[in-house]
This record gives structure tokens, C-alpha cells and sequence, in this order.
């Protein structure tokens, strides 16, 4: 594996632990990005009915959900499977120890 390769790996992994550390929590996340584009009528009729504490909720399920389902064809790109990723984890430890595959 070239350097560009194992680098590129390398960042892909800490996205996906960045994700799967940020799937644990109920907590807000540390960083928001707006405008989040939602169809307006379930906006409406959310916050009408249930008012902006459940709409936020909702939006917020929304998005981990769709979140979950994208790691994982991220993670089927960037590794193809749990075997790869094991691979990959047991070369970085070898490298950052300094020893040669």
C-alpha cells in the first residue's frame, strides 16, 4: 500500500469513529450546520401540533438515520469489509511502532 492510499485510509477511519462516537451520545452534537432542507408541511404541521422541542427532536432523528445508513456505505467503500478494516488497523499499530510490513 502507497502512502497516499494508507492516508487516505487513515482519514477515512477517523471519520467513521468520529461518527460512531457521535451515534453513542444523545447529546447535542459540538458543531450545527443550517439550513437543514426538510418538507415544509412535516416542519409545519411538527411544530404546530407537538411545538419546536419535538420538531427538533425529529429533525435530529432524521439526520442520525440517514447518518447511520451513510457510514455504512462509506464504511463499504473506504474498507470493502470488517476483515479489511482489522488489516488496515493492524498496519497503522505496526507503523506508528516503526516497524516495516
Amino acid at each position: 500500500m502507497d502512502q497516499e492510499e494508507y492516508n487516505r485510509k487513515r482519514i477515512n477511519l477517523k471519520v467513521l469513529k468520529s461518527i460512531q462516537e457521535y451515534m453513542k451520545t444523545e447529546d447535542a452534537a459540538s458543531s450545527a450546520l443550517y439550513p437543514i432542507k426538510v418538507p415544509e408541511d412535516l416542519l409545519y404541521q411538527v411544530l404546530r401540533i407537538q411545538g419546536p422541542d419535538s420538531a427538533d427532536k425529529l429533525i435530529h432523528h432524521i439526520f442520525r438515520m440517514g447518518l447511520d445508513l451513510w457510514s455504512d456505505e462509506f464504511f463499504n467503500e473506504a474498507f470493502g469489509s470488517q476483515r479489511n478494516l482489522e488489516q488496515f488497523i493492524k498496519m497503522m499499530k505496526k507503523r506508528n511502532r516503526g516497524e516495516e510490513d
